[in-house]
C-alpha cells in the first residue's frame, strides 16, 4: 500500500470542512479537566483539503520555514465522560512568520499556491494526545496570532476550532526575535479580533520556554462530542464491522513488545502494516488464509528493527467481498 492510500484508509480522505463542529476547553497542564465545549470557529480563509496529498501525515510541519520552534501538544477528550479519546485524527495549519498561508495565491496571500508548509495530521495516542513541531506563527492584519485545528472523531463527525496565546508572552517572542519576525508586535487585541472578540478563555493555550530547543512548548486540552477511550462510528467504520473488528493492542502503552488482536467475519488474507508518525511504512506482517474468528499478531519492535516510538498499525483484510482497512495507534513508553 502506498502512502496516499494509507492516508485515505485512516480517514483523512473525503472529509471536507462542512462537518459538524464541536468545542474545546483549554487549561494549564496541572488543572483538573472540566471538559467544557469550545465556541465553534471558522476554518478561516485558507483551509485546504489536504487529504488527497500524502505529504501531510507528519509531526514536523516546518519544511524549513524560518521561525522560533514551537512544539504543539493537543490532548483530545470526550465530553461525555471526560476521558482521553484515542485513535482520532487531528489536523493543524497556520500562517508563517510573515502572516502567509501555504496553498493560496490571492491579494491577501500572494505567491503561495502549490506550497505545503505549516500543515499536518497526526493520530491521538493512548493519552488522547498528538504532538507537532512547527514555528511560532506570525500575524496578519485583522487577526491576532492563532493556530487552526480540526479533530476528526469519525468519518461522519469532525470538530473545528482555533487556539491563541497570551498577548504579552507572544509579543515578547516577537521582540526577542526581531530579526525573524520583522513585522514587530501583533497590534490586534482579543476584542479587536473577529474570532476571539466574543471570548477566548477556552482557547488560550499555554506557552512555556523549552531550554532544549531554544523555542517554546504549547499545550491545549480539547473536548469534543462523544466518549473518551473510543472513537466515533461513521459509515466507513460500519462497513468495516461487516468484515473485521480491529481491537486495541495490548499492553498499551508498551515497551518493546505487544499483541494486536482482531477478528474476521469470513476467511481472509490479512496484512498488518506499521507506519511511523512521519507517514512512512516501516514493516508489514502477512497472514494468508486465516479462518473466520479471533486472531492475534505479536509485535516485537527489536525483531522488526524498529525504534521505541509510537506507530500506527493498519490492518488490510482481503476476501471475496473486497479489500477493507482499519487502523489504531500504539503508544510506546520511551
Amino acid at each position: 500500500m502506498d502512502r496516499k492510500n494509507f492516508l485515505k484508509s485512516v480517514g483523512l480522505a473525503g472529509l471536507g470542512l462542512t462537518l459538524p463542529v464541536s468545542k474545546v476547553f483549554s487549561k494549564t497542564e496541572t488543572e483538573t479537566s472540566d471538559c467544557v465545549l469550545i465556541p465553534s470557529e471558522t476554518a478561516g480563509p485558507f483551509p485546504l483539503d489536504l487529504t488527497e496529498n500524502s505529504t501531510f501525515f507528519r509531526q514536523d510541519v516546518r519544511e524549513g520555514k524560518a521561525g522560533v520552534q514551537l512544539n504543539v501538544r493537543l490532548r483530545i477528550m470526550g465530553v461525555d465522560n471526560c476521558q482521553p479519546m484515542q485513535n482520532v485524527r487531528v489536523n493543524i495549519w497556520h500562517c508563517d512568520k510573515d502572516g502567509l498561508y501555504s496553498g493560496y495565491d490571492n491579494n491577501m496571500n500572494s505567491g503561495q499556491a502549490g506550497l505545503t508548509y505549516l500543515r499536518g495530521y497526526q493520530i491521538t495516542d493512548a493519552n488522547g494526545e498528538v504532538e507537532f513541531v512547527t514555528i511560532f506563527p506570525g500575524w496578519y492584519n485583522g487577526r491576532i496570532c492563532h493556530i487552526h485545528f480540526q479533530v476528526y472523531v469519525s468519518s461522519s463527525y469532525a470538530a473545528v476550532s482555533q487556539l491563541t496565546f497570551d498577548i504579552p508572552a507572544k509579543n515578547a517572542i516577537y521582540a526577542a526575535n526581531s530579526s525573524i519576525y520583522t513585522k514587530g508586535a501583533d497590534p490586534t487585541s482579543f476584542s479587536g479580533d473577529n474570532i476571539f472578540a466574543d471570548g477566548y478563555q477556552y482557547q488560550l493555550a499555554t506557552l512555556t520556554p523549552n531550554a532544549s530547543t531554544g523555542g517554546y512548548d504549547t499545550f491545549l486540552e480539547v473536548s469534543v462530542r462523544g466518549a473518551g477511550a473510543t472513537s466515533g462510528v461513521g459509515h466507513l467504520e460500519r462497513e468495516n464491522d461487516k468484515q473485521f473488528t480491529l481491537e486495541q493492542n495490548y499492553p498499551n502503552p508498551l515497551s518493546r513488545a505487544t499483541t494486536i488482536p482482531f477478528s474476521l467475519e469470513r476467511a481472509s488474507d490479512v496484512s498488518i502494516e506499521l507506519w511511523d508518525l512521519a507517514g512512512k511504512k516501516v514493516a508489514t506482517i502477512d497472514r494468508k488464509g486465516l479462518s473466520a474468528g479471533k486472531h492475534n499478531v505479536d509485535i516485537m519492535l527489536d525483531e522488526l528493527g524498529l525504534r521505541p516510538e509510537n506507530y500506527v498499525y493498519q490492518i488490510v483484510v482481503t476476501n471475496r467481498d473486497g479489500v477493507y482497512k482499519g487502523n489504531k495507534l500504539m503508544t510506546v513508553v520511551r
